[in-house]
């Protein structure tokens, strides 16, 4: 009988979004939650999350497209821009739809001082505390914010924040040294503030302050590298899933898959898989990636195709063609398989393509 075969499916589970959302708000109950939906709210689906999320405070998006993108989609709460704006033509755009910005250059300030808008706009001051990315340099955070509470387009409840480099390794004490800078800078303004992205809400609770910022942890991976890390109850939002579209049994010697890189040892079953670096599946998973088959965990053999990966089945495996493959997601942490590709979670949310199908539970 010939069985239905599924391509790559990313399925989403909106009760596994909500329940990593409650999280949140029980490790920081008095800070309120900028919601991080940038990159397309990390591959699960930019207008779809923001929906789903009905009790977050705010949105944060990296560029000005994805704010209209939710604007255009019905979204109506405050929505951020965490890399501030690009040309001083977005200042008209950003006041009209209701946008917040971030500011950390002076180039960002002259802009608004020059603009002439019908509205102030809400404005996060960035300070840069040790990230070396974005942020004004501390030495001048005093005159800059003073020059953006005496811009007319500039609304007078600055707040300020800043981005932690290191939140992620709890034995780094890079954290708390941009935590005291921070509080040097900031503490004597009465002011609503924001330092902890995931890694802080998890791990350093004396950088929730007013507000926090979770990105990676929402969508339910932790993002602390430490194994003594306690563990925290969070949910996979996706699920990464194909099916078999071929068994091969092949012989002790043979080789699989391009380049020849695979050579079996003893007589297996190769099973074809289909999903590849076209749907985002991490064209660099080494030999012995986990996937799992039929619940089973069994190792990537050979390279990742565009299309399609190959699976060592096991000389007496009873799988069949259009059986169920997990790649990462519930019963598969994606740390696992990132690892396994010298690469991070991030990147393998990031990079679903557009051509996986979106199942939403």
């Amino acid at each position: 009988m010939f069985k239905v075969q599924q391509t790559a499916t990313a399925s989403i589970d909106r009760d596994a979004l909500l329940h990593n959302y409650q999280v949140i708000q029980e490790i920081a109950p008095q800070s309120r939650v900028l919601a991080v939906l940038k990159a397309n709210a990390y591959g699960h689906g930019l207008v779809r999350i923001a929906k789903a999320l009905p009790h977050a405070d705010a949105f944060g998006v990296a560029r000005i497209d994805e704010a209209l993108e939710l604007r255009q989609g019905g979204v109506v709460k405050p929505i951020v821009l965490l890399e501030g704006f690009f040309a001083s033509e977005h200042l008209p755009i950003i006041a009209a739809n209701n946008l917040q910005t971030i500011v950390h250059n002076r180039q960002q300030l002259e802009a608004l001082q020059q603009a002439q808008l019908q509205e102030p706009i809400q404005v996060w001051l960035k300070v840069d505390t040790g990230m070396h990315r974005l942020g004004i340099e501390p030495q001048e955070f005093a005159e800059i914010y003073q020059a953006l509470q005496q811009c007319p387009n500039v609304q007078k409840n600055i707040r300020l924040m800043s981005h932690l480099a290191c939140a992620d390794d709890l034995n780094n004490q890079q954290t708390l040294q941009q935590q005291r800078l921070f509080e040097q800078l900031t503490g004597h303004i009465n002011s609503e503030k924001t330092l902890a992205n995931s890694a802080a809400i998890c791990a350093w609770p004396e950088c929730h302050y007013q507000w926090v910022r979770p990105g990676l942890m929402l969508y339910g991976i932790d993002p602390r590298i430490s194994e003594q890390a306690h563990q925290i109850d969070l949910q996979p939002v996706m699920t990464l899933h194909s099916s078999l579209i071929a068994i091969r049994h092949v012989k002790a010697g043979e080789s699989i898959g391009y380049g020849a890189a695979w050579q079996v040892e003893k007589d297996t079953c190769i099973g074809v898989v289909a999903i590849g670096y076209g749907d985002g599946y991490p064209r660099h998973a080494a030999n012995g990636t986990p996937v799992l088959v039929n619940g089973r965990e069994v190792p990537l053999v050979g390279r990742v195709s565009m299309d399609m990966i190959t699976v060592d089945l096991g000389c007496n495996a009873e799988d069949q063609i259009g059986d169920y493959v997990e790649l990462w997601g519930k019963n598969l942490n994606v740390n696992r398989v990132a690892h396994h590709a010298t690469t991070i979670a991030y990147e393998l949310l990031c990079n679903i393509s557009r051509r996986v199908k979106i199942d939403v539970l």
